[in-house]
């Protein structure tokens, strides 16, 4: 029995998943047009798009960053 290539490599699966680039804070803070202080106070607080370390370093995954931007749209329209 031959297994196809796409599962004999899991580092396939795993490219498969990821995005291009992940995003950094600065991208964050240029996206929503806020200070790169918000987008720091927003992580400590829990209350902005989720974001991860790696090292020393946030990043943000567009994905996440993008359903954030839509539940804040919901969350919006109804309250209003």
């Amino acid at each position: 029995m031959t297994v196809p290539p796409e599962q004999s490599d899991p580092r396939a699966t795993l490219r498969a998943g990821l995005p291009e680039r992940y995003l950094t804070p600065d991208d964050i803070a240029e996206m929503f047009d806020v200070p790169l202080e918000t987008v720091y106070q927003w992580r400590r607080k829990h209350t902005g798009p989720p974001g991860f370390r790696i090292g020393k370093y946030v990043r943000y995954d567009p994905a996440d960053v993008r359903t954030y931007v839509t539940q804040r749209k919901s969350a919006d329209q109804t309250t209003a």
